[in-house]
């Protein structure tokens, strides 16, 4: 009994199998971020816990990514960063003042 052939690699499907799931990597990261934002502006809490591996997951997946697949998804990556900017400044509006976390009849 002879064993199957080793199925042959084809780099070209592993670079597009790569770019797929990076790009729905950053989907799910730009939908997380986008709730978040929506729940600040809606005065809830928010937990952060996780952002940084989301974070990991994405830059891990940025370098499984050939220099072409990279340079097509920076555009995505930009606009991953502006929604990351405007939940940062939603937050600092909802944050309390300085004065208000040292009252603690606030």
């Amino acid at each position: 009994m002879t064993n199957p052939p080793f199925p042959r690699f084809d780099p070209d499907e592993a670079d597009r199998h790569a770019l797929r799931a990076f790009e729905a990597l950053v989907d799910s990261a730009s939908g997380t971020l986008k709730i978040a934002r929506a729940l600040v502006e809606a005065n809830r809490t928010i937990d952060l816990a996780g952002l940084d591996q989301m974070v990991g997951r994405l830059c891990a997946g940025a370098l499984d990514l050939s220099p072409a697949a990279g340079r097509s998804v920076r555009s995505r990556l930009r606009v991953l960063q502006t929604e990351l900017d405007a939940l940062g400044v939603v937050l600092s509006r909802a944050a309390p003042s300085d004065e208000e976390a040292a009252d603690p009849t606030h």
